[in-house]
């Protein structure tokens, strides 16, 4: 094993110029996929973490609890408030919230920093003076906040306060009052606001994974076909199964560590950066970026072993026929049970999506996992047939050459457009969720409302009125609807369309444990959501995207690489180099055609169970048209990166071996 270390270390090391061409694609490979696969795994893990800090706002009921605890949302210029109201029943024992030195006082209040620095810029008669005065706020720590800039207040109140005493409507950010003895985690609370965020993340998780492994697999195996001769002459020469194994993982494995130290180092540098994205109204702590010392020691230890063992899986040839492969034999065509499994995966998923509730979120995100990796299991198969037909169909020079080689390894032709193909299958899949296209959303805010009891609801619009006519605020004031539930709505109509927030604070209070809001206020946390999908959408898009294109760019090149003596041979013969890059170009763009259209058809029937509008819509289409343009110009841009590497190899009219 030393001897194998030492002598793939001198190969690397010392090798000619086209070989430590080929160690620095694997090793930019690597990179990019390391750093690309930690910010899938830190996705998850800044939920977790948002998930832990949310989790003191619905903390579980004790009949016997020392506090009194109740949580309701107010708003402020179209920006949620979270209001806890805490009242002490046993004040020695009250457990302190998080964030805050001590258990709040009756009349005290802890603002969070964003809060705090908001009541100070607007008018008091807008935001503060919803608040006790300024000598009894407290400035709440980052511990009680989702995300930084969170608005958040802690309100102290005593026991007997009707407002801990009201029942209050369940809804969105809204709690009924409940005794309390202690904060536990987010696994003991029964809502969490992240929870619909957890599982989208895994599902994105999953689009970008499968990319991410696809293109890892490829890395593994740039440049298969030198190392395959070079390897193979080592065989012939006695060098043993284990020992070409042996060599073959060390060379893999090095490249790949340092790739992979180098992946999470790019992605520490990018967290600052990555944590400005916006996501449930806020940015994040760049704390929340970093997935954690496990998972960071298992992308270093894992990257490089799974880059070893596709590298093993690409040598099997060698091992089992060297002297085949000396001779460039034709490898055996690939078998039919790739489409059957592929196919049975694709049909299996929706199968079981439309049982959704009767298996859990795990399984159906695992089988869409499986469905994803079954169009790269079918991949090559399928170019290997659209190769068969371009040959038999050739009636020019260039269609022929590309056929030909397409038949004679479509692995290869479809590790340089799986990328690109596989994005097709996360735009299908994503064409389904429009967020606007799924509902009809109301943006009206010319009135607030608040759902109170029947009983209370007359005495209720009187303290409204009496509370308008005394802070000089003109509104129409009524009790309008009659609820199923038998409850009241109090309406207030300001006669200024810009006083909503003034009227707001005015009518603070009057309705104990309810707030006034609008009918775009009610609709806030859905409308977040489905931006939320939106901004989650492109940015999956964009991932996978950029995985694709640098995987185009890169196996572009090594494929010129692996083929040089090819190349050369057809140059001798007479070929002229313009033939050679149409022929290139078409071994690209037939295959990304076909495949790029059927990874369409194949996300948006995985996405079906689970969509939410039609791929007709505007975002829809949107997002066809992207992947169409943008993947054909980035495999046409990797073509021409590749083209002066091709002159390159060419020049010399007696190419040497390898």
């Amino acid at each position: 094993m030393r001897s194998a270390l030492a002598l793939s270390w001198r190969l690397l090391r010392y090798g000619d110029r086209s070989n430590r061409i080929s160690a620095f694609l694997v090793l930019a490979a690597v990179t990019a996929s390391t750093a690309l696969l930690m910010f899938a795994i830190a996705a998850n893990q800044a939920f977790t973490d948002r998930a832990e800090r949310e989790a003191w706002r619905y903390p579980q009921e004790n009949a016997r609890g020392s506090a009194i605890q109740a949580l309701s949302t107010d708003y402020v210029r179209g920006r949620p408030i979270a209001v806890v109201e805490l009242a002490a029943v046993d004040p020695d024992n009250a457990p302190v919230p998080p964030g805050a030195d001590t258990f709040p006082k009756p009349g005290e209040v802890w603002l969070s920093p964003g809060l705090a620095a908001l009541a100070s810029d607007l008018p008091e008669d807008e935001l503060a003076n919803r608040f006790p005065e300024a000598s009894a706020r407290h400035r709440l720590g980052d511990a009680a906040l989702v995300y930084p800039d969170e608005l958040v207040a802690v309100v102290g109140r005593s026991a007997d306060d009707p407002s801990m005493h009201a029942e209050r409507f369940m809804d969105d950010g809204v709690r009924t009052p409940v005794h309390v003895s202690g904060y536990g985690s987010a696994a003991d609370t029964e809502f969490s606001a992240t929870t619909n965020y957890a599982l989208l993340a895994k599902v994105a998780t999953v689009l970008m994974v499968v990319p991410l492994l696809v293109f890892g697999g490829a890395a593994a195996r740039l440049t298969v076909a030198r190392r395959d001769q070079r390897l193979a002459a080592l065989r012939l020469v006695g060098a043993t199964p284990r020992q070409v194994v042996a060599m073959t993982v060390a060379e893999a494995v090095i490249t790949a560590a340092a790739g992979a130290a180098l992946g999470i180092g790019l992605y520490a540098a990018s967290m600052p950066l990555l944590a400005r994205i916006e996501m449930m109204g806020g940015t994040w702590f760049v704390a929340d970026m970093w997935p954690g010392v496990l998972w960071t020691l298992a992308a270093l230890v894992g990257v490089p072993l799974l880059v070893g063992a596709s590298a093993v899986v690409g040598l099997r040839r060698v091992v089992v026929s060297p002297l085949g492969v000396a001779n460039r034999h034709t490898p055996p065509g690939l078998k039919v049970v790739r489409a059957v499994v592929a196919l049975a995966l694709l049909v299996t998923f929706p199968i079981v999506a439309r049982m959704a509730g009767q298996v859990s979120a795990g399984i159906v995100i695992a089988l869409l996992g499986l469905a994803f990796l079954g169009l790269n299991l079918v991949g090559p198969w399928v170019v290997g047939i659209i190769g068969r037909v371009a040959a038999a169909t050739a009636r020019r020079p260039h269609r022929l050459l590309a056929g030909r080689r397409l038949v004679d390894d479509p692995r290869a032709a479809w590790r340089t457009v799986s990328g690109v193909a596989l994005v097709g299958f996360v735009a299908g899949l994503l064409s389904l969720f429009d967020p606007n296209g799924a509902y009809g959303l109301s943006t009206d805010t010319s009135r607030l409302t608040a759902d109170v009891p029947a009983a209370v609801a007359e005495s209720t619009a009187t303290r409204v009125r009496d509370a308008l006519e005394e802070a000089r605020a003109p509104a129409t004031v009524s009790v309008t609807d009659v609820r199923p539930s038998g409850n009241r709505t109090v309406e207030v109509v300001p006669r200024s369309g810009g006083d909503v927030d003034r009227v707001r604070t005015v009518l603070t209070g009057t309705a104990p444990g309810h707030v006034f809001t609008t009918r775009l206020d009610q609709q806030r946390m859905t409308i977040t959501l489905l931006g939320d999908v939106r901004t989650g959408a492109l940015i999956v898009l964009v991932v996978c995207f950029v995985i694709a294109i640098v995987s185009a760019a890169i196996t572009a090149v090594s494929s010129v690489l692996d083929r040089r003596r090819t190349y050369a041979q057809l140059r001798l013969a007479g070929t002229p180099l313009s033939v050679l890059d149409r022929a290139r170009l078409q071994e690209t763009m037939i295959p990304l055609a076909v495949m790029g259209g059927g990874s369409l058809a194949a996300g948006m029937l995985c996405g079906l169970p689970l969509a939410i509008s039609s791929p007709a819509t505007p975002y829809g289409l949107m997002l066809f048209a992207t992947f169409v343009v943008v993947g054909t110009l980035g495999v046409v841009g990797a073509n021409l990166l590749s083209r002066p590497l091709l002159r390159a190899v060419t020049t010399s009219p007696n190419p040497q071996p390898d």
